[in-house]
C-alpha cells in the first residue's frame, strides 16, 4: 500500500511540535491526575468520572500518536518555497479553469494539510491538490471527485 507524501512547511512543523510538547508536558499529566482522582471514588464499573477521564486520556493519546507519526513522516519545505516557482507546490496561488465551462474559474492556494482552512485554500492531499502538484501553467488535470471526474486547466500561477 502506497502512502501519500506528507508535506509540511517549516512554520507548520514548528506549530505541530509545539502542540505535541504542550500535550505531553501539560495535558497528559493533568489527564493522568484526573484518572487517578476518579479512581479513588470507588467502584469503577459505575464511576462516570473515571470513564470520562479514561476516554479523555484515550483521545489525548491518539492525538499524540497522530502528531508523532505526522512529524516522523513529513517532508519539510520552506514557507516561501513557491515564490517565483513555475510549478505548483506548497504555497502556490493559482487560478484553475474548468475545461467543461471556461467561464468557471477559481483561485486557490495549495497548502499543507495542517493549514488547509478557509475558502481559498486546499490541501496538497485533497483530490484537486494532488492533481495539480508539480504541474505548470497550461497543464490540464483530471480530478476524481465524489460526483464524477472533472477536468481543469491551470490558467495562471501567481507569484
Amino acid at each position: 500500500m502506497q502512502h501519500d507524501e506528507i508535506i509540511l512547511t517549516k512554520s507548520s512543523k514548528r506549530q505541530k511540535e509545539e502542540e505535541l510538547r504542550r500535550l505531553k508536558i501539560v495535558e497528559l499529566p493533568a489527564i493522568r491526575q484526573s484518572v487517578q482522582t476518579a479512581r479513588e471514588y470507588g467502584d469503577l464499573s459505575e464511576n462516570f468520572e473515571y470513564q470520562a477521564a479514561r476516554q479523555a486520556q484515550a483521545i489525548l493519546n491518539g492525538r499524540i500518536a497522530e502528531l508523532e507519526a505526522l512529524l516522523m513522516k513529513a517532508r519539510v519545505v520552506e514557507d516561501d518555497a513557491a515564490a517565483g516557482s513555475t510549478v505548483v507546490t506548497i504555497g502556490t496561488r493559482l487560478t484553475l479553469r474548468s475545461v467543461d465551462d471556461p467561464e468557471d474559474e477559481f483561485m486557490v492556494t495549495i497548502t499543507d494539510a495542517a493549514t488547509a482552512n478557509g475558502d481559498d485554500k486546499i490541501s496538497s492531499l485533497s483530490p484537486v491538490g494532488k492533481a495539480v502538484m508539480n504541474r505548470s501553467k497550461g497543464d490540464r488535470v483530471q480530478v476524481h471527485l465524489p460526483h464524477g471526474v472533472a477536468e481543469f486547466e491551470i490558467a495562471e500561477i501567481h507569484a
